[in-house]
This record gives structure tokens, sequence and C-alpha cells, in this order.
């Protein structure tokens, strides 16, 4: 499920630096023809430093615990990681911009209530609801960002209390629990597999693939580089700041939209109480995999890895058994701050050399 090619911008022609390179001019996302030994190996473990530490983790638990590569126990990790992933997608555009997006929790629960609420109409209004909703948030935060230039985290702190004000609302305070039909087509969508893997697993691939070459072969992509390299030089380049920021931040809300609605047809109902502290762990996931952020260099396959890394190290604690649940956030905010110490000090190693 893996995808492990670094998702790089071509370059673009005119003044400042291309989309891709950060601030100083300097290509960020791998070590020029040429380099040093010492170059090579910093790009490679930024790049595919969590690809290595999944794989070294994984091999670990299935060494130490026979169920832990049992068919049964791998599927329940990749559809519960499905929908962290799907979050942590658009969470990956945005942090390239150099933003942030603290709403996805609440948008995500919001998404999952409004399409339970909406499966009893049909699948189109269970899946077209949460998008329309949560979609105007996003474009609501990136209006708020890009014209009023509004801090990004001031911004979506409110949308986030704002969503989950919404939500109970919609709920009467968290009373009333909307459930989906399990022989509708809705539920299948959560709960049926297709070649013994999971829908909510394809779903995520495809979405993942689209990500992918959105971000290294369109447009759109360069200027997302562009943006989070270096804001003042993106927009001398001509590229369409204000309209990109909008644009990530509701492709932010669309993704949480969408991954709830997915989770509530998995679930077959709308639980309120999902989605907090889920901003963080898609954070976690984004930079752990390799996106800086501070903007400007990242890549789609490393927050795929990065949401599969806490996954496996979630999966493992639970297997230990004797170990409390809180021990999850512990290793991951341990893992976090190893990352973002190891990124700030192979760049500055990089800009040195």
């Amino acid at each position: 499920m893996t995808h492990t090619h670094t998702e790089r911008p071509a370059h673009a022609t005119g003044s400042g630096p291309s989309p891709g390179k950060g601030a100083s001019g300097k290509d960020t996302d791998e070590a020029p023809l040429g380099a040093s030994r010492a170059e090579r190996l910093s790009a490679l473990a930024q790049q595919h430093g969590a690809l290595v530490t999944l794989l070294l983790v994984a091999i670990g638990a299935s060494v130490g615990f026979d169920t832990f590569l049992t068919g049964d126990n791998l599927e329940n990790m990749a559809v519960s990681s499905a929908f962290l992933a799907i979050v942590a997608l658009g969470m990956t555009f945005v942090i390239i911009t150099g933003g942030i997006d603290l709403s996805v929790g609440s948008l995500f629960a919001l998404g999952g209530v409004l399409g339970a609420w909406g499966s009893q109409y049909g699948t189109l209004v269970a899946l077209l609801l949460p998008l329309a909703v949560c979609g105007l948030i996003g474009l609501v935060n990136g209006l708020l960002i890009a014209k009023a230039r509004l801090a990004p985290f001031i911004v979506t702190l409110a949308a986030m209390l704002a969503a989950r004000g919404i939500l109970l609302a919609i709920t009467d305070e968290g009373s009333n629990t909307y459930l989906v039909d399990e022989k509708s087509f809705f539920a299948s969508l959560g709960q049926e597999k297709l070649l013994g893997i999971g829908v909510p697993v394809w779903i995520t691939v495809a979405l993942f693939v689209v990500g992918a070459v959105m971000l290294r072969r369109s447009r759109f992509g360069q200027y997302v580089y562009a943006v989070g390299g270096n804001e003042d030089a993106a927009a001398l380049m001509g590229a369409p700041v204000a309209r990109t920021k909008i644009a990530v931040y509701t492709l932010s809300g669309l993704c949480a939209g969408l991954a709830g609605a997915l989770n509530a047809a998995w679930l077959v109902s709308g639980v309120t109480i999902l989605g907090t502290g889920m901003e963080l762990e898609a954070i976690s996931a984004v930079v752990i995999g390799g996106t800086l952020l501070t903007g400007g260099f990242g890549f789609i396959s490393g927050s795929l890895v990065g949401v599969l890394l806490l996954k496996v190290i979630q999966n493992v604690i639970n297997q230990i058994g004797s170990l409390d649940s809180a021990y999850q956030q512990v290793v991951s905010g341990a893992f976090l701050a190893v990352v973002v110490i190891a990124q700030t000090w192979l760049g500055r190693r990089r800009r040195m050399m």
C-alpha cells in the first residue's frame, strides 16, 4: 500500500526560486548531481527515513507477536489507517504551503454524522452532504487566511470549534446517533471487500495516486511548492498565491468530510465523539513522513508511510496488552519530536553544504 516516490514539481521559469526549492534557491527535494556522499545520505534520510523505520518496526512486530501478520490484524490496521490517511492527504497540501489546519478532526466527526443522517435519503446524499458542508468550511478557512491574511492557527482553531458546535446542534448535544442501513450501498462502501481488501483502502489508494499526480505533475502542484518555499518570490513569478491557499484549505476540508463519511459507512453510524485529537495525528503523520512544517518541501507518499507507522506502533502497543493506551500518545509524540529535530538538523546541514 505504500507509495514511495517523491512528488517533486517540474522547475518553473521566472524570477525567484523554482517550485520545490527553498527560499535560498537550493533544491530541497533531492541531492543534485555531483553532490557529496554526505549530501546524498542526508537527502535519502529526509525522504525515506520514515519508510525504513516502518519496515524495521513491522519486522520486529512480526517476530515478537504471532498475531501481527495475521490476515484479520493486517486488514483491521489497513482499514483503520485509511480514514486518517485521507485526512493526512489534505493536510499534506496545507503544510507544504506553510499552513496548518486544526479543524480536520471536528470536520471528520461532522462529516460522519452528516453522512449517517444523509444515508436515509440515499448514497448520493450521504456522500455529497459531508463534502459540501466540510468543503464549504474549508473554503471559508482559505478565504480568511488568503484574503484577510489571518493566521492559519487562529482561523482553523475557530473552525474546529464551530464545526464541533454544528455537530452538537445536529445531534441534540450528542444525544442522537444516526444509524446507517447495513443493507444500503453506502454501508457497503465501508464494509465490503474487493479482492480481499476493504473498499475504504482502495478508495484511499486511489486518492493518494491522484494526489501524487496533482502535486508532482500539475501546475497547481508547482504553485503549492512555490507558495510554501517563498511566498513573495512565488507572487513575483506570477503564481496565484491567494487562490492556491484557498484551494488547499478547501481540499483539506473535502478530505476530512469524505473520511468522516466513509468512517460512518464502516461503523454504520455517525459517532459524535470521534475526531478528537485527529488533527494532531494527521499533522504528526505528515511531518513524520518527511514534510517540513516550514513549508516548501514534502511528498504524498511520505504522509502515507507516516500514517502506517503510527498505526503499526499503536497496534504493537495494543498487542503488548500490559501497556495503557496512553502510551500510544507518548510514543507518537516521541517519534514526532525526534523527526522534527532530525529534519531541523538535516536542513541546516544541507544548507551548509
